[in-house]
């Protein structure tokens, strides 16, 4: 069984009197900024200069960095959680030579310390803290007086009190009220890769495709098929969450208990299982992490020609119009952000 930390096992003390920095104003990282803050700790963003997210973390009341390497020299812990594809040249750049002997560098994911993209000075301190939640949650339920569930992981243990800052961290952003597991860096990177291949976003959306198709070519009209394989995965996913597998079966119909039991294993059967095999392969070679890179860094086209294609899929369409009928759900995502 894991090993789980809580409130009583950290202390804030030891991050009182440092100097921290966010480096990164999205998600996780205006979370992380903020209730670090409200933890009464010295935290300051560090942002590139002309970054449209430096009025944004300035309208909190966080003090703002426009220049990465006074960032740098001036932390004693740095978090970074800018993209994946951009780590390994803010710390080659900017945090190998400018951040200060024995200072401690924080993750929020595995990914650049796993596939060695950032090879970090043996001085510091290298620790993971990763909320198993997105950063308005992390937020949200930090300003409620709860947390999130959090990972922590040491790579680099150089003061000796590794552990010890990263839980203090942890309590910083409320992840100690919820748990935090301890966990390596490794395990966090690739079963976080697996789990959004597999399961969260490949399988998932692949599936609802293929349901929508399927009903499509039968004959059937695309608006009811959008509400059985797309609108109605929130009803059983918020089940799920609340209360794992059992307590969905429990709450639905036993016709649809029963055609859950018999006909799921004949959709996700022993071919689908090996390719969930050949993934987690390719992920655990770093495979898939060398292909990513090279994709992002000659420019995305494969992946924005997919991107396209799947904006294109006609379930997009009617989902469109059918969501109109809907204002409760609040609308989607601001694609000009992107």
């Amino acid at each position: 069984m894991a090993t789980v930390y809580y409130d009583k096992d950290a202390n804030l003390e030891a991050l009182k009197g440092k100097n921290i920095v966010i480096f990164g104003f999205g998600s996780q990282g205006h979370a992380h900024a903020l209730n670090l803050k409200d933890s009464g700790l010295n935290v300051r963003v560090s942002l590139k200069e002309g970054s449209p997210s430096i009025q944004k973390a300035k309208n909190t009341g966080l003090e703002v960095f426009s220049d990465n390497s006074e960032a740098a020299k001036w932390a004693d812990v740095a978090m970074i959680v800018v993209p994946d594809e951009s780590q390994k040249e803010l710390y080659d750049k900017h945090l190998k030579d400018n951040l200060k002997k024995g200072a401690a560098l924080f993750f929020a994911h595995g990914f650049n310390i796993l596939f060695k993209r950032i090879v970090p000075r043996p001085d510091l301190d290298v620790i993971l803290i990763a909320p198993k939640g997105p950063g308005h949650l992390v937020r949200d339920q930090y300003k409620e007086g709860k947390g999130v569930p959090c990972l922590i992981a040491v790579e680099q243990n150089a003061s000796g009190k590794a552990k010890e800052i990263g839980l203090a961290y942890a309590q910083g952003i409320g992840g100690t009220r919820a748990g935090v597991i301890e966990t390596t860096f490794k395990e966090e990177c690739e079963t976080d890769l697996f789990g959004e291949q597999v399961v969260l976003c490949g399988g998932l959306t692949a599936l609802i495709q293929n349901g929508f198709e399927t009903l499509i070519n039968a004959g059937y009209q695309p608006e009811v098929a959008y509400f059985e394989c797309l609108h109605e995965v929130k009803l059983i996913v918020d089940l799920i969450y609340a209360g794992g597998i059992a307590n969905m079966r429990y709450s639905i119909s036993d016709t649809a208990e029963y055609g859950d039991l018999t006909r799921g294993p004949r959709i996700i059967d022993s071919k689908a299982r090996h390719e969930m095999e050949k993934i987690l392969g390719e992920i655990q070679s770093g495979a898939f992490a060398k292909e990513y890179i090279e994709e992002k860094e000659s420019g995305a086209a494969n992946m924005n020609a997919l991107r396209k294609k799947g904006e294109n899929h006609p379930i997009e369409q009617v989902g469109a119009k059918l969501r109109a009928m809907m204002p409760w759900l609040g609308g989607g995502i601001d694609k000009s952000k992107r």
